[in-house]
């Protein structure tokens, strides 16, 4: 009775395990697809050669059918990472449920952030943590050494992984850019004009890569075509790819001159569908490898008769088919996830921007390496073009002579990224790549491939300008090292979860469990909270007006909005001062930086706005020039302001004293007084009341010189703390400068707006 008792409570164990699995296993599902998507959807968003609606279309149907089209032989748990006959089934369900339990926060994390990493080194590092941790536990147990761990684990395959993972990065980046330098020589950026027979040739060879990746990498083990069509074409590849270049030529040919068919984006489409076809057909295993494993593991001991602890894994060794209607379940969450995930379009985001013809928001800030990459690049190429023909120079520059059309840097990002001829080439070189690495079995990883040949081509295309350069190379050295970070938090987390499960069993699983899911839970809310402030949220827009009327009637919300949010900037520092309220001081920090930071971005855009006016307006620069630079005067002062208050504070120094925190709080008040009726002038564009304020101008000085000299009879009767006086007397300097700059501002506009013949 009591053995029976012990077999029964120990299979709910397990079951309630397997339930937890499959709970994990459609989350993850969810967090790779967001993870992945940048693989086939950064080509075709990018270079909007199609509508997102039909991109994601085109997409869906890839994914389904690759879905559908799986082998489903889930062989992730039992390709040499680890030897499952060396471990017993209750040791096999902690390897299990500590890799997927890390596998969702490790994606989720990436993915919160807008990184796009692998979901291959991610499955495969923490198969190999666990299994190391659970290992060294049975070694340990039988007094062993570490050098048994040999027995266990397969170094060898995970050696391969990381040799992998460098070759994929080099190779990818290096053929990419070569393959781009190339085609932009034979096609230039006026691809449009060229002869209708060059656009026929690099649709038959691109075309042509890709419809063998779709069959080698994508239904190489389906059951679409007979074995003996696809071991005709695995013997006689040269023949197959001639035969086929031959035909997709003169269909491209056909398509351009007779069709009107644009040959570039039927390659996007066709590249797209490839893509996320070989994406659902290959890297679903990532996602529900490990917990049908896991089942198939549960059915065979749950069948044999003897307990987890006794039960050896040999069964593991032999192939895992997966029924055709999980495969289909997969298919739909991952198609799902594809259209309703932010965080896939954030991911993609980094890609595309990364790549981005023309300058745009930077989201990496330079550092050493990227600033040492692009110093000795910029030595290189200078050295190179002193070596090479100057007529051989000039020849390779006018091919990547392209025409300007004047943009406004307002609309850039709604502009493509980069044009059709590098978004084939894109999935070309990917297509090839991919192919290649797998008819020769190599451990490749196809998200390392598709980002890095993006890179590569970026770079041969001279996307990476002297003014984004130190920028993009900064993001691309992110996003390698995060790569690498997968593959080492991969292995230690899921060997330290594994070894929490081994010492705390269920208990641990369940509490394991419902971390993981609040921790998802908080990012997600987190997420969907910071993307409904992005939309929500007010930006000081750029001007484009040709003249200094229409410049003055644009900028008015600008200078109402920046009135508006200086004046709360200042009311936060001075308030969090008084009070020593750190987290009140850490909002006046965080918002003169955003300020800053966009009246930067205006300054960025005098370039476009002075390149489109005409001669009868040049005097609207005169006027925007000087505008942005009062502006940015006022946000330097604040940003002193903000940061010295919060420094006092987070050094813990004494605080003001009580006539010190009344001057400061009067300042204040005046202070708000004034660019309250400020912002009323803008928001009226009341103009003519400017004039009275200007007036007050020394008043307003005065009243704070008065404040100044009271602090230095203070400071000469009775004042004991350097620290103090030094910081309050910066402060009232620095509103001082805050006020001169303002006033500066009000006085431009008034001048112009007093002028009737503007």
């Amino acid at each position: 009775m009591a053995n029976h008792l012990h077999s029964y409570v120990e299979e709910n164990i397990y079951l309630f395990m397997i339930i937890a699995l499959a709970v994990l296993a459609i989350t993850d599902l969810v967090v790779g697809v967001s993870n992945d998507a940048v693989n086939f959807l950064n080509s075709a968003i990018g270079s909007k050669a199609i509508s997102f609606k039909t991109i994601m279309i085109v997409a869906s149907v890839g994914i389904a059918f690759g879905a559908m089209s799986s082998s489903g032989m889930m062989e992730v748990a039992r390709k040499g990472i680890f030897n499952p006959s060396e471990f017993v089934f209750a040791e096999i369900m902690i390897i299990f449920m500590a890799v997927m339990i890390t596998d969702i926060l490790l994606l989720d994390f990436f993915n919160t952030l807008g990184m796009p990493t692998s979901t291959t080194v991610s499955i495969v590092f923490e198969l190999l943590g666990a299994a190391v941790a659970i290992s060294l536990v049975k070694i340990a147990a039988t007094g062993g050494g570490f050098a048994e761990l040999d027995g266990y684990i397969n170094t060898e395959k995970a050696t391969q992984i990381i040799l992998g993972i460098l070759l994929s990065v080099v190779v990818a980046f290096t053929i990419g850019a070569l393959v781009q330098f190339i085609s932009r020589m034979l096609i230039s950026f006026k691809f449009a004009e060229r002869p209708k027979w060059v656009g026929a040739l690099f649709g038959g060879f691109a075309t042509t890569s890709i419809i063998y990746f779709i069959i080698v990498k994508g239904l190489k083990s389906a059951s679409i075509f007979s074995p003996a069509i696809l071991d005709y074409i695995g013997q006689h590849p040269e023949v197959f790819l001639f035969g086929n270049f031959i035909i997709w030529s003169f269909f491209s040919w056909l398509a351009s001159n007779f069709l009107k068919i644009n040959i570039y984006t039927f390659i996007i489409v066709l590249g797209t569908f490839a893509l996320a076809m070989a994406f659902a057909g290959n890297d679903l295993v990532n996602f529900i490898g490990v917990p049908l494993a896991a089942l198939e593991s549960f059915n065979s001991w749950s069948s044999s008769g003897t307990t987890a602890a006794e039960f050896t894994m040999e069964s593991l060794s032999q192939a895992v088919r997966t029924p055709t209607y999980l495969l289909l379940a997969s298919g739909v969450i991952m198609v799902i996830t594809l259209w309703f995930s932010s965080k896939a379009k954030n991911v993609v985001k980094t890609s595309v921007d990364l790549s981005r013809q023309d300058e745009g928001d930077e989201r990496f800030q330079p550092n050493f390496l990227s600033r040492q990459i692009v110093k000795f690049s910029i030595q290189a190429s200078e050295n190179l073009g002193g070596i090479l023909p100057k007529a051989l120079v000039e020849k390779i520059d006018s091919r990547f002579e392209k025409p300007y059309v004047y943009i406004p840097k307002s609309r850039v990002q709604d502009l493509p990224a980069f044009d059709l001829v590098r978004a084939a080439v894109n999935l070309m070189v990917a297509s090839v790549l991919i192919s290649i690495a797998t008819s020769m079995k190599l451990p490749l990883s196809t998200t390392y491939v598709t980002f890095m040949v993006a890179m590569g081509t970026s770079l041969a295309d001279r996307a990476w300008g002297p003014e984004s350069a130190v920028y993009r190379v900064a993001g691309v050295l992110n996003v390698i090292g995060g790569w690498f970070f997968t593959a080492i938090s991969a292995f230690t987390a899921a060997a330290f979860i594994a070894y929490i499960i081994h010492l705390g069993g269920i208990w641990a699983v369940a509490v394991l469990l419902v971390i993981a899911f609040l921790l998802i839970g908080r990012n997600y809310l987190s997420h969907n909270k910071k993307m409904k402030e992005t939309k929500l949220e007010e930006r000081l827009q750029k001007s484009e007006s040709h003249s200094i009327i229409g410049l003055i009637e644009e900028s008015s919300s600008n200078m109402s909005m920046a009135i508006e949010r200086a004046n709360k900037i200042y009311t936060q520092a001075i308030d969090g001062l008084s009070k020593h309220d750190i987290d009140r001081l850490k909002k006046s920090k965080k918002g003169i930086t955003k300020l800053d930071s966009e009246v930067e971005d205006l300054r960025g855009n005098i370039f476009y706005f002075i390149k489109n006016l005409d001669e009868s307006s040049v005097g609207a620069s005169n006027f925007y020039i000087t505008a942005l630079s009062y502006l940015q005067d006022m946000t330097q002062s604040l940003e002193y302001i903000s940061k010295a208050s919060y420094k006092h504070v987070h050094n813990n120094h004494k605080k003001l004293r009580f006539n010190q925190i009344k001057d400061l709080k009067e300042t204040d008040i005046f202070i708000d007084e004034l660019f309250s009726e400020i912002k009323t002038i803008f928001d009226t564009k009341a103009y003519d009341q400017l004039t009275q304020i200007i007036m007050n101008k020394e008043v307003l000085m005065t009243t704070l010189d008065q404040k100044i000299n009271k602090q230095i009879e203070r400071t000469r009767a009775d004042e004991s703390s350097p620290k103090n006086t030094a910081l309050y007397f910066s402060l009232l300097l620095e509103t001082k400068d805050l006020l001169k700059a303002t006033m500066n501002l009000l006085e431009i506009y008034d001048q112009h707006t007093n002028v009737p013949t503007l």
